[in-house]
């Protein structure tokens, strides 16, 4: 289960790039311009890589609760996403790169944390 742990700073680096992307999508130049970010261009290979990723993300996540190390960080991980997304579906607009940049921070210092534990481990 260790080597799952490996695994770390890749989803490290995705949890970056989220908040980049939510920054470009949602952020505050395009909501004082008024865009809805639905109608903001995204190819289809962006969205497509975006939402494959997430999907491994989450059976990355799953793989990790079942295992004895970095669960607790688990399941933070899988809280504060599934709390981000119902806080997200019930608030408007201006507050969803609020949320998302909570959300973002949150989850990056628990796959720092979870790094942490992991390099603990193979020293």
């Amino acid at each position: 289960m260790l080597w799952l742990l490996a695994l770390t700073p890749i989803f490290l680096v995705f949890e970056v790039w989220q908040l980049v992307l939510c920054e470009r999508y949602l952020g505050i130049k395009q909501l004082a311009a008024g865009h809805d970010p639905r109608s903001l261009p995204m190819t289809e290979r962006l969205a497509f890589s975006w939402a494959a990723f997430l999907f491994v993300y989450w059976i990355w996540i799953g793989l990790v609760l079942g295992g004895p190390i970095g669960r607790i960080q688990a399941l933070c991980l899988f809280l504060v996403s599934l709390g981000g997304f119902v806080l997200r579906r019930n608030c408007p607009l201006k507050w969803v790169l609020v949320i998302l940049t909570f959300e973002g921070a949150v989850r990056i210092g628990m796959l720092v944390s979870m790094g942490g534990v992991f390099w603990r481990r193979l020293h």
